[in-house]
């Protein structure tokens, strides 16, 4: 499937060609402190499935509760979160995260991980009180 993105401020924007079929939740404490949610959505496609047709993101490095190291990519000007990769074998695979993608309502995760770090309140959200706008 081939998708478009963009950071929250428009200053990288970028094309790539997914498969729909690997689009997942993981609930690790990072993507937690990341998103300042209970989980992150990720897109999951070959390296150079990725295609920047605008600016330029920063990184840095994170070695997660596994052990392995990650690099975080993001907008250095407004701060989104785009991409993630591994280092050596893993910088194969890249990440394009969902929020960053602008046919993201036709990308429904597939899987979870991390799963031992989800908040026990996630399954109550379909009860509580909700509005399609502001409250």
């Amino acid at each position: 499937m081939f998708v478009t993105g963009r950071c929250h401020c428009e200053a990288i924007t970028y094309e790539a060609e997914i498969d729909p079929e690997a689009v997942g939740i993981c609930h690790c404490t990072d993507c937690q402190r990341l998103t300042g949610s209970p989980f992150r959505v990720t897109a999951i496609t070959a390296a150079d499935a990725i295609r920047l047709t605008a600016g330029q993101p920063k990184r840095y490095r994170k070695v997660g509760d596994n052990g392995r190291g990650r690099l975080q990519l993001f907008c250095p000007e407004c701060g989104a979160p785009l991409f993630t990769t591994g280092e050596g074998p893993d910088a194969a695979t890249w990440g394009i995260r969902w929020g960053s993608i602008d046919q993201r309502a036709s990308l429904t995760p597939k899987g979870q991980i991390w799963c031992r770090s989800a908040v026990d309140w996630l399954p109550a959200i379909g009860g509580l009180p909700a509005s399609d706008g502001d409250a």
